[in-house]
């Protein structure tokens, strides 16, 4: 199974964005709420919560699309990639599509969220299914367990 070498690049599809990663996931998901199927034209989005000191852009100006609400997703301006995620209320992670870095072949997705709204042919090799969100105080374990499963 391929392993994440860090730092690790990537950027948007015309290159106009790059971006950086030298930090480790805190954790991998799927996301299959319809509002992720919809800004990814699939039947999930991958997110890897990276801790924001180990994220940079490092070429080009993302901006905002999606909802233009509280979380804030990143675009490039000219291809429209939806490249990451500040999640509304949270400094300390940022929420990359792992597809957007050039070696990705690593990614395996340990969570699935919002199964409830999955279509019914979707699957993922995830190890833990929540029909919503897990509750707020299961992080912590599943940061743990992702961090275990990752050596």
């Amino acid at each position: 199974m391929p392993t994440l070498t860090l730092p690790a690049e990537g950027g948007c599809r015309c290159g106009r964005v790059r971006l950086k990663i030298s930090a480790r996931p805190l954790l991998t998901m799927a996301c299959h709420c319809t509002g992720c199927q919809r800004m990814s034209s699939s039947a999930y989005s991958l997110s890897a919560a990276i801790p924001s000191d180990g994220f940079e852009v490092t070429k080009g100006e993302p901006v905002i699309g999606g909802l233009h609400g509280a979380s804030k997703h990143y675009f490039c301006g000219y291809c429209m990639t939806w490249m990451f995620t500040r999640p509304e209320g949270i400094d300390w992670f940022v929420n990359l599509r792992p597809t957007m870095l050039d070696d990705h072949a690593w990614f395996t997705p340990f969570i699935e969220t919002w199964t409830a709204e999955k279509l019914p042919w979707a699957a993922t090799p995830a190890v833990h299914s929540y029909e919503a969100l897990p509750a707020f105080e299961e992080y912590e374990g599943l940061v743990a367990e992702y961090a275990v499963a990752q050596k």
